[in-house]
């Protein structure tokens, strides 16, 4: 081999193959990163980890799952997702996205940043969503008095301890059983689930409350009346 042919082998082609490989490596890190990215977006049949476990135990509390929790999203956790998606008006795919994980009170981010009182942002949007669709036409006080009735419940030991698990709670709240829940709340009940998370309870610790006008249900009617606000009485 010449002299002349050694210094183009070595100025030219190595260099052009060192970028290829270097590329080649970019890229092949790049898509990893990509495919865990849209992997990490939702949970989904073959996903597994603490957050499926935190899905499967929410579920079988309400009464959606019957199978183990152990993490793994088999086929059973996809039945208990499409029936809970059916029950409150999601779209029933079997798969958590975005609004399906709202509606169960999960963050699907790595990190959740928290919201007011040290609740989850997830927390506090589908607090605010109840109280859009139980309270919108209610004064703000009567907002805040029912976002700080779900949050009685969560610390009471009667009740389930999440907020996601007091509103699920298999007819707790009727606007759940028809699709009101799902309603984008306004920024006046944001603000009122907010107030509520930061402490401030009108209710003075109270557990229930109901509309006299329109209630139907006898035995919340035998409970003693605290307070009047809005249209709403309140009951310890």
């Amino acid at each position: 081999m010449s002299e002349k042919t050694e210094r183009i082998l070595r100025y030219v082609i190595v260099p052009v193959l060192l970028v290829a490989i270097v590329a080649a490596i970019i890229l092949a890190f790049g898509g990893f990163t990509a495919t865990e990215e849209a992997e990490a977006a939702v949970l989904k049949q073959g996903s597994s980890g603490s957050l499926v476990r935190t899905v499967q135990t929410k579920l079988k509390n309400w009464g959606y799952y019957t199978g183990s929790v152990d993490g793994i999203y088999g086929s059973l956790t996809v039945a208990a997702v499409k029936y809970f998606q059916r029950v409150n008006g999601l779209a029933v795919d079997g798969i958590i996205g975005e609004k399906t994980a709202a509606a169960i009170g999960i963050s699907l981010a790595s990190s959740s940043s928290s919201g007011a009182g040290g609740y989850s942002s997830s927390d506090a949007y589908l607090l605010a969503r109840l109280v859009y669709a139980e309270a919108r036409g209610e004064p703000y006080v009567g907002q805040v008095a029912v976002a700080a009735v779900v949050l009685n419940r969560v610390r009471s030991s009667s009740f389930p301890n999440t907020i996601a698990g007091v509103i699920y709670q298999p007819w707790a709240f009727s606007v759940v059983n028809d699709g009101q829940i799902n309603l984008t709340p306004n920024q006046t009940a944001i603000n009122a689930a907010n107030d509520a998370m930061n402490g401030w309870d009108p209710t003075y610790g109270c557990l229930y409350y109901y509309n006299p006008a329109t209630a139907t249900n006898s035995w919340i009617k035998q409970k003693p009346i605290h307070l009047t606000i809005g249209q709403h009485v309140f009951c310890a």
